[in-house]
């Protein structure tokens, strides 16, 4: 479980990670705008403190190289999906191939399942074809579409969703 003083390494893998799956030709302001108003130490405090959410970290002998938050009473953007989200899954990309993710994402469905929740759903971009890929192959299906949205502009994201039996 993440702690407070877990904010600021959380809040730098959030930027880096952001950064460098989403911005793929340069970084503008809006974005730049959107990584460090939204990653910041302060709101991934309070994230740490809000008991809506299960933050989980990975943590390696330097520090912190990946987390997942699953947020409860997160409705899903398309029917047939729990209130259960895997809100937030990042493992730095230099740490990539290690089981990391494997981890995390294990535990945290380990989570749902104490919860009770039946399913868990997440949204992921359309175009981000690494992470897809691994969803796919740990069992999610795809569910949907919806638009992540920053000022006017609206980008196409695919909604995943894992059945739980437990």
């Amino acid at each position: 479980m993440a702690k407070p003083s877990d904010a600021p390494s959380i809040a730098a893998i959030s930027i880096e990670v952001w950064v460098g799956t989403y911005l793929k030709t340069g970084v503008n302001a809006l974005f730049a705008n959107y990584a460090l108003e939204e990653f910041t130490v302060h709101k991934t405090r309070t994230l740490i403190d809000d008991p809506a959410q299960f933050i989980l970290v990975s943590q390696n002998e330097e520090g912190i190289d990946g987390f997942i938050r699953v947020s409860s009473g997160s409705p899903a953007p398309v029917s047939g999906c729990s209130d259960v989200e895997i809100s937030t899954f990042y493992v730095q990309p230099r740490h990539h191939g290690k089981g990391i993710g494997k981890r995390l994402l294990s535990a945290a469905i380990e989570h749902c399942v104490d919860m009770g929740a039946a399913s868990v759903w997440f949204a992921t971009n359309a175009e981000n074809d690494p992470a897809i890929a691994f969803y796919l192959a740990q069992g999610f299906e795809q569910v949907g579409e919806t638009n992540f949205c920053i000022d006017d502009k609206a980008y196409l994201n695919n909604v995943y969703r894992l059945a739980l039996h437990g």
